[in-house]
C-alpha cells in the first residue's frame, strides 16, 4: 500500500506562522498492508530500526569522521593550519563522494522497508 507519512517540523508544526519551512510536509512511501488497511484510513507503520539508524550513521557521523581524520593526519603530519583546513574539508568532500557511490551501488539492493502494524 502507499502511505503518506507527515513530516512534523521544528517549530511545532505552525508554517503560517513562520513560513520557513522549505521542505515537504508530506512523503510517500510503500509499505506491506498485512492487516487489510483500506484507502483513507489512518494507519500505525513501522520498520526494522537497525536499517534506519545504520542510514543516519552514514549520513551525519561518517562525514564528521573524515573531516577530523583529514585535520588529525594532516596535523600528525606537521602541516600548517591552513592546509589542515584545506584537508579536511577535501577528507569531507570524500566522504559524500562515498556515500552517493555507496547508495548508488546499494539502490535497489536492500531498500528500507516498512509495514502496517495497525
Amino acid at each position: 500500500a502507499e502511505v503518506a507519512v507527515t513530516r512534523s517540523t521544528a517549530c511545532g508544526g505552525n508554517c503560517g506562522s513562520c513560513e520557513s519551512c522549505m521542505f515537504q510536509s508530506e512523503l510517500k512511501a510503500v509499505a506491506r498492508n498485512r492487516i487489510g488497511a483500506k484507502p483513507g484510513q489512518r494507519v500505525v507503520i513501522e520498520s526494522k530500526s537497525s536499517r534506519i539508524f545504520g542510514a543516519a550513521l552514514l549520513v551525519y557521523v561518517m562525514p564528521l569522521v573524515f573531516f577530523l581524520l583529514g585535520y588529525g593526519l594532516s596535523a600528525a603530519l606537521g602541516a600548517g593550519e591552513g592546509i589542515r583546513i584545506v584537508v579536511s574539508f577535501a577528507a569531507l568532500l570524500v566522504s559524500a563522494a562515498v556515500l552517493v557511490l555507496s547508495q548508488r551501488m546499494k539502490q535497489n539492493k536492500k531498500p528500507i522497508t516498512f509495514e502496517i502494524i495497525g
